[in-house]
């Protein structure tokens, strides 16, 4: 068994259990924004609720009271982005690992010698060519996502 095999090999492991590793990240995160977001609601809702029921509260109080429920909307709005941004993550995390699936297939396809490849093989190759084609391309339009809505936070 070749050095460069054994190499690729652990490589692949390595890439494999980086992926699986950000996606339970990412996934703590998510769940975290949500226990956050319903936090955030709640406390909203005692402020709107204080807000309208409290006719005799002085104006300083009332003003007080709104700002924490701007700076709320503020949290939310904030945590709203880095959802987003999370999703795109798994997105990007998804296609990444069917890229590397689809590398795998493929090279098992050309590492066959040519004259001992079947027409259903030639074509099999060339469509798992197309789809890893199709993959790099849905991950471009991720990073130009991403690029653009880092452009525009700018």
């Amino acid at each position: 068994y070749p050095t460069w095999k054994r190499t690729l090999t652990r490589r692949a492991r390595e890439a494999q259990m980086n992926r699986f590793c950000k996606a339970q990240t990412i996934q703590r995160r998510l769940e975290e924004i949500e226990v956050t977001f319903r936090e955030l609601e709640q406390q909203g809702i005692k402020l709107e609720k204080l807000l309208r029921d409290e006719d005799s509260t002085p104006a300083d109080q009332k003003t007080q009271w709104m700002n924490q429920l701007l700076y709320l909307v503020q949290k939310k709005n904030n945590l709203m982005t880095e959802e987003s941004d999370l999703m795109i993550a798994v997105q990007e995390l998804k296609l990444e690992e069917q890229q590397w699936q689809l590398d795998q297939k493929l090279r098992c396809y050309m590492n066959r010698e040519e004259s001992l490849k079947t027409p259903e093989d030639r074509v099999a190759e060339q469509e798992i060519l197309a789809q890893l084609v199709e993959v790099v391309n849905k991950r471009n339009v991720l990073i130009h996502i991403q690029e653009e809505k880092r452009l525009s936070e700018l």
